[in-house]
């Protein structure tokens, strides 16, 4: 149709004139692409990783290059609680996983305790996938505030139940006591099955298809990096994706590399210097199926930053650089947020953390 009207403006008009419609049909046509949105999301979430943590991949893990490196789209976030200037874990999660300021502690609730939709409840049911992926228990603060609401995070064998009632498909990390081993003698195990999962304790284990997965892989936290963890990261978050778009489905996928933060907490430079090699051999993992994808967006980020980390020189020595702590806790700075596919140049900039929320379903072209 496009073809035949060309035609009569060139007869009626002349060529001059049809070209230069062509050329604005074309370049509208290419602006209508740039502004399609992804159809796939993967929050990629490094549990106390500030900008030395990254950088610590370099100057101590003695690395090249990183996955870092692949991003053209990076900002800085300011990460404050609702009633406190530091924010914890469960505050920091739940901004991004509800778009709200609230108060440290609070799981998917806003600082009134009053329950607020996360992502993976506002998506459609019609053609959305949802999964998570954490080297924590599953249970724990960051992925617990992606499918349960509760007023503290360390109601765990409460968040547990939440699980098979919510809209996750896919799941992996530790946390088998809090669905198994509980103090009201319930297991929530058995209420995955009920409600369509397979639950399996090794992650080599063959799958269903018809089925919704749960992999409960230790009994809280899974095993350090140095402690043998091996592969678990890389390999969970590329089983997660291609379970979660089977199909052709669209998705959402929360992956968090919990124990950077451990290391933090325990001021202990090789610990946060392993998780961060295995956190970034994951993200390759993930932007490798991005790039290939083509409609997937990847945003990469933390909840805060744990240990006041710095990179000091050794006294005087400028050529030799050590890892040094400031606090056992948390720290008040910005945290760094990359982005990469469909809308990534959004993320520019310095914002709050809870607007990453609003960005994504604004992408997603979704209504809280």
């Amino acid at each position: 149709m496009i073809g035949k009207n060309i035609q009569k403006i060139i007869r009626a008009s002349g060529f001059g004139i049809a070209l230069a419609l062509v050329m604005l049909l074309t370049s509208l046509g290419l602006k209508a692409q740039e502004q399609q949105g992804p159809n796939k999301v993967i929050m990629v979430i490094g549990d106390g990783m500030g900008l030395t943590q990254i950088t610590s991949l370099y100057e101590l893990g003695r690395q090249d290059q990183s996955n870092f490196e692949r991003f053209d789209h990076i900002g800085l976030l300011r990460n404050n609680a609702s009633g406190h200037r530091i924010t914890d874990s469960a505050a920091g999660a739940t901004a991004y996983a509800c778009g709200v300021k609230t108060y440290n502690g609070s799981i998917g609730m806003d600082s009134d305790t009053l329950i607020v939709k996360n992502i993976v409840e506002v998506l459609p049911d019609e053609n959305w996938n949802a999964g998570l992926v954490a080297t924590s228990s599953i249970t724990h603060a960051t992925p617990a505030s992606y499918f349960s609401h509760v007023k503290w995070r360390n109601q765990e064998d409460d968040i547990a139940s939440w699980m098979h009632q919510s809209k996750i498909d896919f799941f992996a990390g530790g946390g088998k006591r809090f669905f198994e081993e509980r103090p009201d003698g319930l297991n929530y195990s058995d209420s995955l099955r009920t409600s369509g999962f397979e639950v399996s304790y090794n992650l080599d284990e063959s799958k269903r298809s018809d089925k919704k997965l749960a992999y409960l892989l230790a009994k809280e936290g899974m095993p350090k990096m140095s402690e043998g963890r091996g592969d678990f990261l890389p390999n969970a978050s590329k089983m997660a994706m291609d379970y979660l778009s089977k199909d052709g489905k669209n998705f959402f996928l929360m992956v968090e590399g919990s124990q950077i933060d451990w290391g933090g907490h325990a001021n202990d430079a090789n610990y946060i210097i392993t998780e961060m090699q295995d956190f970034d051999k994951a993200l390759g993992v993930i932007l490798d199926y991005a790039e290939k994808d083509g409609n997937t967006l990847v945003v990469v980020t933390a909840d805060h930053e744990t240990g006041g980390f710095a990179l000091s020189s050794d006294k005087n020595n400028y050529d030799q650089v050590v890892g040094t702590f400031s606090t056992g806790g948390h720290t008040s700075t910005m945290i760094p947020i990359f982005a990469y596919g469909p809308g990534s140049e959004q993320f520019n900039g310095i914002y709050s953390n809870f607007e990453v929320f609003h960005k994504i379903l604004g992408l997603l072209k979704v209504d809280k």
